[in-house]
């Protein structure tokens, strides 16, 4: 009796568990989305002089005045620029994929954001303008590709891991939604610690609905050892944060132990080097997903609440 007791109660938890996730997997029958997608690097690359001035009438905006023709012609001509265009190619020239994950996107964005107009997706070779992956500006949206090449690619040979971590390609899709969810959010309303936590928290929640089919690994950057660290310290690393009086500290020194990107946090402990960097924003976004569950707000009801209130009502506990 006691072992069908214990099966009826998991079964029940699993129904559940089902139902609150169906409740927030949003219908999207009635949404369409057409990328345009234009692939400037290509156009570019494959260019000649004859080429230029069609070029640079059809995207004006991507050459600077000022500049004769022959600095276009040398960039395209230049051996390493070429090198970077033929390495791209080799990870994107199919590009189907791509425009399944943008598709998805964009349907996402239209339902939860109904004023959502889809950009024009302009890919790109930037010389590895690692600040500059994506830019979105308001029609327009361009994408780094030579930042997408793989973490081990020889490009990148210079780079701190931690940095390079994220330079694939499965990790472009996140790059995207993370360009257009910012500007949504802006600074937060105060500076204590608890409320920048958990600004960043809910923009990684925001990109976690918007993108369902993306793990949380890579929505936040983590391989999956990193995540499963910061699952197994989460206790620990919540009663530093409460014995050490941090939550709502001021101190402009939290966001660069615990938030800024970093080759890991810093709690001035042995166990350090074994952390995650941006533990902080990690926190975040468990009190962010704890409020999205509770509360039920809606996406509206998310972004504008107050950070330290949404703390309040998320009724967030590590787990043990």
């Amino acid at each position: 009796m006691r072992i069908l007791l214990v099966a009826s109660s998991i079964f029940i938890c699993f129904l559940l568990s089902c139902s609150k996730e169906r409740q927030n997997t949003p219908d999207l029958s009635g949404i369409s989305s057409e990328p345009e997608i234009i692939r400037f690097e290509q156009l570019f690359y494959e260019s000649s002089a004859d080429g230029l001035p069609a070029l640079k009438a059809q995207f004006p905006f991507l050459f600077p005045a000022g500049n004769a023709d022959s600095v276009w012609v040398n960039k395209i001509q230049d051996e390493d620029e070429q090198y970077l265009y033929a390495e791209t190619q080799k990870q994107f020239a199919d590009f189907s994929d791509q425009r399944r994950r943008m598709e998805s996107l964009f349907k996402h964005m239209k339902y939860y954001f109904p004023t959502f107009e889809e950009p024009r997706i302009i890919t790109m070779v930037t010389q590895v303008d690692y600040n500059n992956r994506v830019l979105y500006a308001d029609s327009l949206l361009f994408v780094g590709l030579d930042l997408y090449l793989g973490k081990d690619h020889e490009v990148y040979a210079d780079f701190p891991g931690y940095v390079k971590q994220n330079y694939h390609k499965d990790h472009l899709i996140v790059d995207i939604a993370d360009a257009m969810v910012r500007p949504l959010l802006g600074t937060p309303p105060d500076n204590s610690f608890i409320s920048r936590i958990v600004q960043d928290g809910k923009r990684l929640e925001i990109l976690s609905l918007l993108l369902p089919n993306v793990s949380k690994e890579e929505i936040m950057g983590y391989t999956q050892e990193e995540w499963n660290w910061a699952e197994m310290s989460e206790s620990n690393m919540w009663k530093y944060f409460v014995q050490n009086e941090l939550l709502y500290s001021t101190d402009p020194e939290l966001s660069r132990r615990f938030i800024e990107e970093a080759p890991f946090s810093k709690f001035y402990l042995e166990v350090d080097r074994d952390s995650p960097g941006r533990i902080g924003s990690w926190f975040g976004w468990r009190i962010a997903e704890a409020y999205w569950l509770n509360a039920d707000p809606g996406m509206r009801g998310l972004i504008t609440i107050d950070n330290q209130e949404l703390f309040k009502r998320s009724k967030y506990k590590p787990a043990k």
